[in-house]
């Protein structure tokens, strides 16, 4: 009885090393399968590799020279169309200021007028004493011909528009402007009217009372203070907004 226990467990030994070695061998053919059919495609590794190194690592990877061909093809174009887009704008604005000078030419040889192509647009800087009498805000009639042409030439163009409005130094206390900050901001206002009335729409148009806190120059003449009593106003370039107008 002891002999033949004995024999049966090492028969079960033996039948365990026969279903190892066959499972060894379906393992290796799944193998030799696998490799035959499979096919490795370089750039895809090379591209695969670079994501994981970039996921796992935060670590910069070198292209392959034609991917980074590639990539300087793409920024070469965006740059040489960002390049013709903003030569585009500064040539609109040129003609811009052009057309402005043309219809205020005879206040520009008055030197009352001037006009600026700056970073913030085209600058049209008026003195006061154009377009008000000392202390009022309400526009002189020689200044509205010459505003409503101004409107004529930016009721064409889809531009944003912004009215200053600065006064000199001297307190002014009267029943209407109780300071400078409500006569400057009426003076602007009253010019942005202006232009609303002969079709600019409001929508693009913002107004601004400074009183005499942005002063050209020092307020220390009466010709110095009348420089710095001024209505100034800027067109912006379409690639700019009121608020990167306002900080720039």
């Amino acid at each position: 009885m002891a002999r033949r226990r004995k024999r049966t467990e090492h028969d079960n030994h033996d039948r365990w090393l026969i279903s190892y070695a066959d499972f060894v061998t379906l393992l290796f053919a799944l193998f030799v399968v696998m490799y035959a059919v499979s096919s490795v495609n370089e750039e895809k590794y090379k591209t695969f590799s670079n994501s994981l190194s970039v996921a796992f690592t935060k670590q910069p990877v070198t292209v392959s020279t034609e991917q980074d061909q590639v990539l300087k093809a793409l920024v070469d174009r965006r740059t040489a169309r960002l390049g013709e887009q903003q030569r585009k704008i500064q040539e609109r604005m040129k003609n811009l200021a052009s057309g402005l000078s043309q219809v205020m030419a005879s206040l520009i040889n008055q030197h009352t007028v001037s006009i600026n192509q700056t970073k913030r647009g085209v600058v049209i800087d008026i003195s006061a004493s154009t377009l008000f009498r000392t202390g009022e805000a309400v526009l002189q009639p020689g200044a509205l011909d010459v505003l409503r042409q101004v409107a004529a030439v930016l009721s064409g163009e889809e531009l944003y528009v912004e009215v200053e409005g600065h006064s000199d130094d001297i307190p002014i206390a009267t029943a209407q402007f109780p300071s400078n900050w409500e006569l400057s901001s009426a003076r602007a206002s009253s010019v942005a009217r202006m232009l609303i009335d002969n079709g600019v729409p409001a929508k693009r148009l913002a107004v601004v009372g400074l009183a005499s806190n942005q002063p050209l120059v020092p307020n220390d003449s009466p010709e110095n203070r009348a420089r710095n009593r001024r209505v100034i106003i800027t067109i912006m370039p379409p690639n700019m907004d009121r608020g990167a107008a306002i900080e720039g």
